[in-house]
């Protein structure tokens, strides 16, 4: 296989909360995977944004990076993504502006337009969330103004984001999103991690219609993927069984918190839920180190990803931060 260039490899963390333990404990994991892969040479840390989910502890997401930004020393610390439509950009432009101002070349917001919840949460979120989803670029756009110097002469100001140095991403799972980053000329990280279907088409609208700007002269796109690696392929099917159970969860609706794995998940017998969580992981990673390489390198080689974001929900703390660290491995020695 010809030689690529190196890819960035980062991490998307959701702080899951393990049945036996408090959400307490997933922050302070968090902290110590974050500490760990920065170790292991990963170039960010993005945290999730997600509401009434008993096995998820990233709903306040500022507040976690500046916990995670604290805690580390290097690595960049940002949202994969802020929900725009749960927040007024206002809001959103001073909480970051103040992150930078506090780890100044580290920070990074991420913006995607769900909800991260129910609708009925949602709703509870923002009184006109409908509207402000339906506004979303414009939303974008009003966040971009609170961050440029000139707003310094507006009537409304976020004086610690004027000029600060904050790289906006535009996060998506569908095309609408991709067509939003070329327009604005911003880096574009989809969500295959659980949405894969439309991958291809929304990275390849993407680099088509991609206005240069002041932000990126070219084209970036990120990739999410679930990883579950492990030293045999035996093992990582163990382990990635608490992953499924999440995903049944998810497509039945029926959540709990994050359980351990077991050999008899009985996913072979889920029938047609099986074809849609399968489906949901068409982009994961689960396998040893052989495996894995060559399904990255499969991944990449349709892609041709500048980055790929990864998420191991793991149940084990220790397997957990084995799998980033196996990985790391394996992307730097491509």
């Amino acid at each position: 296989m010809e030689s690529r260039k190196q890819i960035a490899f980062s991490v998307l963390d959701l702080a899951p909360v393990a049945e036996g333990s408090t959400p307490a404990d997933a922050l302070r994991n968090s902290l110590e995977l974050a500490q760990q892969t920065e170790k292991f040479g990963y170039t960010r840390y993005w945290v999730a944004e997600h509401h009434n989910i008993i096995s998820v502890a990233s709903a306040a997401t500022s507040i976690i990076i500046g916990y995670i930004a604290q805690g580390t020393k290097s690595i960049r610390v940002g949202s994969g993504g802020i929900m725009l439509p749960n927040h007024s950009p206002l809001i959103v432009s001073e909480q970051f502006g103040t992150l930078a101002a506090l780890y100044p070349g580290r920070i990074d917001l991420g913006l995607g337009r769900a909800p991260g919840t129910d609708q009925v949460t949602a709703a509870e979120l923002r009184y006109d969330r409908m509207r402000a989803a339906q506004d979303f670029p414009n939303e974008v756009r009003k966040i971009q103004q609170y961050f440029s110097p000139e707003n310094s002469k507006a009537a409304v100001r976020s004086v610690l984001s004027e000029g600060a140095d904050v790289p906006v991403w535009i996060l998506g799972s569908s095309t609408d999103s991709a067509y939003l980053a070329a327009e604005l000329g911003l880096p574009y990280a989809f969500a295959s991690h659980f949405a894969p279907q439309q991958l291809i088409p929304a990275i390849n609208i993407y680099r088509q219609n991609f206005k240069p700007s002041a932000q990126l002269e070219e084209p970036y796109v990120i990739v999410g993927s679930q990883v579950v690696a492990a030293e045999t392929d035996d093992e990582a099917e163990y382990l990635a069984s608490t992953m499924r159970r999440s995903f049944l969860g998810i497509v039945t609706g029926r959540r709990e918190l994050m359980q351990p794995p077991t050999h008899d998940l009985g996913y072979e017998n889920w029938g047609i839920i099986k074809d849609r969580i399968d489906l949901m992981l068409a982009c994961s990673l689960i396998g040893g180190r052989k495996r894995i390489k060559r399904e990255l390198q499969q991944i990449l080689g349709h892609t041709s990803a500048n980055e790929i974001i990864v998420s191991s929900h793991i149940y084990d703390q220790q397997k957990r931060v084995d799998s980033y660290r196996i990985f790391s491995e394996l992307v730097q020695n491509l």
